[in-house]
């Protein structure tokens, strides 16, 4: 482990490393202290500048990946909401900012990936870990039973209030973190001290994203983790053993979280009221489906342009209301859906370049056959059909730092290719241990 903290290398190196280091560590938590550090490790990289790198700006990537950013820009020329719009602005400087800075600093990122990725990954296992500390300490405090970790006041939100932080966006991080250590755990290579605090880390991942009852990151997660890992890392019979067993895990696992009710009613009956418009159904908030429905009406009025930047929210208050939603009315929601959102706010084209956007990431991570970077990219398509991720600075963060991070921090083929063939036979009770429950 101390190399995840002890690097031999310039001391300006050293210094951008424990930026990125420091970064990654603050990502689950308050948003304050990523801006900060984020704030801190330009100001480094600008101080410590070689002037030969300015040539790497002309980079197409410089384009693509805050594309994003130039829609808000673009499409407050014409919007109904300036302040907003200029707010929305501020929220998604982060798209420009991550793959100027990693393009200018002199820190090689491939060199020191694996180490940036385990510290990121232990660490979310330790947020998980001191969250469900949190949650037995209330239920030993209030002499409450210990089935009560199960009850709707310790999942989803609830269990993820501590640090302030939407269930979803943190159950997107811990995929990260759980894909990442479950490959190393597939390349083999490891002592087996370490191979135990991996297989441990994961099942507090994965009990974690159970507590956090995301319904698109549990899917994410059973294609990611019978899918790609094997399809990417494993070869012939140990890849055919590895997704039989992985599939018969799942099955077990589903089984055991729908046999308590509060997972039971959070997957299944909930699932149901989000994509039912029967509003006779007694229930705390409309539908995803509604949502989508009445901001399909208004996208129906300007298709072409949208409404413009910032337009999203103040346009379904209105809509809400008149739809007799009041809960989304009082709430001020937006659709709950990315691609929607575009289409609201600078129609169709819009849209588009964020689909070439997502369409690029694919193409890079296939190519590169990077399985962290192909399961970030699951991860934000999936998961931007059910939220807004880039209009909340923490979906904003993770999309912009780790979209820039898998691209310049490309493995090279022929380290993969040895990688894999490091695999040996304990892949069978690993998937037991950890596959069981990733549904």
């Amino acid at each position: 482990m101390k190399q995840l903290l002890l690097i031999n290398d310039t001391a300006v190196n050293k210094i951008s490393y424990y930026h990125v280091l420091l970064l990654m560590a603050s990502l689950p938590f308050d948003l304050f202290y990523s801006h900060i550090i984020l704030i801190s490790f330009t100001l480094h990289t600008l101080i410590h500048l070689d002037k030969g790198r300015l040539q790497s700006l002309r980079s197409f990537k410089l384009l693509v990946l805050p594309s994003v950013l130039f829609v808000t820009i673009i499409a407050t020329l014409y919007t109904i909401n300036l302040h907003a719009a200029f707010t929305e602005w501020t929220l998604r400087i982060p798209l420009l900012l991550f793959p100027i800075v990693f393009l200018l600093n002199g820190l090689d990122l491939k060199k020191y990936r694996e180490n940036l990725l385990m510290a990121f990954s232990l660490i979310c296992a330790l947020t998980v870990f001191c969250l469900f500390a949190v949650v037995l300490v209330t239920i030993r405090f209030y002499h409450m039973p210990m089935s009560a970790i199960f009850s709707e006041g310790f999942t989803n939100h609830n269990f993820a209030g501590p640090i302030h932080i939407h269930a979803t966006f943190f159950s997107f991080q811990l995929v990260i973190a759980l894909v990442y250590l479950l490959s190393v755990l597939i390349k083999g290579g490891t002592t087996k001290s370490l191979k135990r605090i991996y297989i441990i880390s994961c099942l507090i991942l994965v009990s974690g994203m159970v507590q956090l009852s995301s319904k698109s990151i549990l899917v994410i997660l059973f294609v990611v983790g019978n899918v790609v890992l094997p399809l990417y890392l494993l070869k012939g019979r140990q890849r055919r053993r590895y997704m039989l067993t992985g599939l018969i895990a799942t099955v077990i696992g589903i089984a055991g979280i729908l046999s308590i009710s509060t997972f039971r009613d959070r997957y299944v009956t909930l699932l149901k009221e989000d994509i039912s418009t029967d509003k006779t159904i007694p229930r705390n908030s409309d539908s995803r489906l509604e949502r989508w429905r009445v901001a399909a009406a208004r996208i129906k009025d300007k298709p072409l342009l949208g409404y413009g930047s910032g337009s999203e929210i103040s346009l379904l208050k209105d809509d809400f209301y008149n739809a007799r939603m009041y809960s989304s009315y009082l709430k001020g929601l937006n659709s709950h859906n990315q691609y929607i959102s575009f289409l609201l706010k600078s129609g169709i084209w819009g849209l588009t370049i964020y689909l070439l956007t997502l369409v690029y990431g694919f193409k890079i991570a296939f190519k590169r056959n990077d399985v962290m970077f192909i399961s970030f990219m699951l991860v934000i398509a999936v998961v931007s059909v059910t939220e807004n991720i880039l209009d909340v600075d923490k979906g904003v963060m993770f999309y912009s730092f780790f979209f820039s991070f898998f691209m310049f921090s490309a493995p090279d083929n022929e380290a993969i290719i040895k990688e894999q063939q490091k695999s040996d036979d304990y892949l069978i009770p690993l998937a037991t241990n950890v596959l069981a429950v990733t549904s």
